[in-house]
């Protein structure tokens, strides 16, 4: 704004982002940052074959396996996220990713064009 540019901002809040994060992808991910061998085949049974149950007026559901998703309420369900989206930024020409979790704002600054 100093300069004398205009400067937009675009503020996203995904939802149900933890619960959209596919495995596959994760856990390439994982991998290409070095994560290895007894390491890697922990956080592989870490997020996949989970079920999940509800528990509803007294009655539970049958068993459903999570397909997607990282562990919320744990410690390791933002780090794991945050993983998944932290090369967001490489993908953007013009503008500047600020992420945090599930909150991301994306900045740009230019001209008026006149």
């Amino acid at each position: 704004m100093d300069s004398g540019l205009i400067n937009g901002v675009l503020f996203l809040d995904l939802k149900k982002a933890f619960d959209t994060v596919d495995h596959e992808i994760l856990l390439k991910k994982l991998h290409l940052y070095g994560i290895k061998g007894t390491t890697y085949a922990w956080f592989e049974s870490y997020i996949q074959n989970r079920k999940s149950i509800c528990l509803m007026n007294g009655k539970k559901s049958h068993a459903k396996e999570i397909r997607c998703g990282v562990p919320q309420g744990s410690n390791l369900g933002p780090i794991l996220f945050l993983l998944y989206i932290n090369d967001l930024p490489k993908c953007l020409e013009t503008t500047k990713a600020n992420l945090f979790a599930d909150d991301t704002n994306l900045s740009c600054a230019g001209l008026d064009g006149s």
